[in-house]
């Protein structure tokens, strides 16, 4: 497939694009608004810097990057794109009215193109993976300078991109220079085509997040006002539908040896908050419901994270973190920030979205890798039996977040060699 067969594709399945965009909106009050931007029919003004992060994971670990930008370079007028709720309400809390925002529009012809030529980007920094054939075809066209930042490429994805070189490898034609979190995806880009002289290994800007002391001394606060200072506290963060059970088992198991123990639970997704309440609510969990403003007393079994915004906060309440999107076939969410807040990690075998990252964290002896919920009740009750054991695993994880950080000046560093090519 070539990318007139991929447009044509999307023509095709336009009206399916917009039923999916309805769903989403039944299910998610952050889709019913904006549509225009989807399909790129609001007004924009020119801007010298295009930069798409795409959901929220993306956008945290891009903004140090941006504020090192925006710092170095005051006059610069920027434009960021998103394509989910949350990733645009993190560019919105972080950056206001200093940049121009909107979602990224569908990548169909006349969308993109108009988009082009309205903001006429002299450089483009596009996140990770999102590589959209239409957007860097009319981008290049354009005269952009593109960048691709913080970029993985999973043992996963390159083989389906070396199934599809007729679209895949004009893509990687349109790219400037390639900054890679690792050595090994460095390698899978360069076999993909690219060329190396493109490529620098800087690390991955998930790395460089910053935890401050009063999220921690506000962690702790929390705990203590609960009651559970001296019980065990632990966070199932970022969970998948299909994860939701093993999690609630395994604490039901843990709780078996030690009644006062605390669960937080934080769906990845809001338009699962119900589903995660029905189900606690139908093995008889005594729960509570953060957005509710409820309490959590000596009682309570488990804390429904069904807020946005506040896992961070809840990872600095707890001593352990399993991480979803793992236990299923997903590749994992970003256990990083549990890591450098220092709770131990556990995950389920499907860590392809962070395989160098979980590795770090294995060798660390930082992650438990757990293949079901009859594991993952082991693994926490022999934390809970041996204390010492498990401190010196928080320790680590957050030796691994600083041995690795730095990422940020690497990458601004390949941003100054784009302005200058």
């Amino acid at each position: 497939m070539n990318r007139f067969w991929y447009s044509l594709s999307l023509y095709l399945i336009s009206p399916l694009l917009i039923m999916y965009l309805a769903v989403r909106a039944i299910k998610h009050s952050g889709y019913r608004h904006r549509w225009s931007e989807r399909f790129g029919m609001t007004e924009l003004r020119p801007t010298q810097l295009l930069i798409h992060t795409a959901s929220m994971g993306e956008t945290l670990a891009a903004v140090p990057l941006i504020r090192t930008i925006l710092a170095r370079n005051p006059n610069f007028t920027v434009t960021i794109t998103s394509s989910s709720p949350t990733g645009s309400s993190e560019v919105l809390k972080a950056f206001g009215d200093k940049v121009q925002h909107c979602y990224l529009p569908v990548d169909l012809p006349i969308c993109i193109k108009r988009f082009i030529k309205q903001v006429r980007p002299a450089y483009c920094i596009i996140l990770e993976t999102e590589l959209w054939p239409n957007l860097l075809h009319y981008a290049h066209r354009q005269g952009t300078k593109v960048m691709l930042a913080n970029a993985r490429l999973s043992s996963k994805s390159a083989e389906k991109y070396h199934k599809w070189q007729n679209l895949v490898n004009p893509m990687l034609n349109c790219l400037t220079l390639v900054a890679v979190q690792t050595e090994t995806e460095a390698s899978r880009f360069i076999a993909l085509g690219l060329d190396k002289i493109k490529i620098s290994t800087c690390g991955s800007l998930k790395f460089d997040v910053t935890i401050s002391d009063q999220l921690i001394t506000k962690g702790q606060e929390i705990r203590q006002s609960w009651g559970k200072d001296h019980a065990p506290v632990w966070v199932a963060g970022s969970v998948h539908p299909g994860e939701f059970e093993a999690v609630i088992d395994a604490h039901l198991e843990l709780i078996k040896v030690v009644p006062d123990a605390l669960l937080i639970m934080v769906p990845r997704h809001p338009e699962k908050f119900d589903a995660a309440a029905q189900l606690l609510a139908s093995k008889k969990v005594k729960f509570v419901r953060r957005s509710n403003g409820q309490t959590v007393t000596g009682t309570t079994q488990v804390l429904l994270g069904d807020t946005m915004g506040e896992l961070l906060q809840f990872y600095a309440v707890g001593d352990q973190a399993y991480v979803g999107g793992s236990l299923i076939e997903h590749g994992g969410q970003n256990p990083i920030e549990a890591a450098a807040i220092g709770l131990k990690l556990l995950m389920g075998p499907s860590q392809y979205n962070f395989t160098d990252i979980c590795g770090l964290l294995r060798d660390a002896h930082a992650l438990d890798v757990v293949n079901d919920s009859n594991e993952l009740a082991q693994v926490l009750i022999n934390d809970v039996s041996h204390p010492q054991a498990l401190e010196v695993q928080q320790q680590s994880a957050m030796v691994v977040v600083q041995n690795n950080q730095g990422a940020v000046s690497r990458q601004y560093a390949v941003f100054e060699a784009l302005m200058k090519s």
